[in-house]
């Protein structure tokens, strides 16, 4: 069932992504185009507080024009490590440097039309510094109690797949 891409060509490319059509032969011998989207690798974090809460962003999404709860998560720079672009993320974003992290999940939230990967990492607690620098991220930065995170996302104040399946998977360790 694997299928063959016969080729990829540009249709439009600019730093932040690169959309493509592919020529690809399914294992019947069809060939259909089919167009996909690269991307950089994103890094996040999760982290969380002594009092078994999560900090979280509440931000607007221009593209759906909903409002949801977050991790913080942006783009690895060239030439970064996914984990120091989680700490540089999530401080930029909140204002709190998180505390040592630590490989918690790799999630290609849709592989069926992109390659992003996200890199999410865990933190046992942060250290504030400050006002976040990226300020225009978000509308409120919070600690948000764990216990919360089902009823959000099932009232849809957690939509963001990357976001959703980091708590999700927390929320199931030991």
């Amino acid at each position: 069932m694997r299928w063959q891409v016969n080729s990829e060509e540009p249709l439009y490319t600019d730093p932040w992504l690169d959309i493509r059509v592919a020529d690809v032969e399914l294992p019947d011998g069809r060939h259909l185009d089919h167009r996909l989207i690269r991307t950089a690798p994103g890094a996040g974090a999760v982290v969380t507080d002594d009092q078994r809460r999560v900090l979280m962003i509440w931000r607007h999404r221009f593209i759906t024009d909903t409002w949801g709860w977050e991790i913080p998560i942006g783009k690895i720079d060239d030439g970064e490590e996914p984990m120091t672009a989680a700490a540089r993320e999530t401080e930029e974003e909140t204002g709190w440097r998180p505390g040592p992290l630590r490989p918690l999940l790799r999630i290609q939230p849709t592989n069926g039309i992109s390659d992003s990967v996200h890199h999410i990492f865990r933190a046992d607690g942060a250290t504030y510094t400050g006002p976040p620098t990226e300020a225009w991220e978000a509308e409120r930065v919070e600690w948000v109690p764990l216990a919360d995170i089902r009823a959000l996302v099932g009232k849809g104040d957690i939509v963001s797949g990357t976001s959703m399946a980091a708590l999700l998977y927390v929320l199931t360790e030991p």
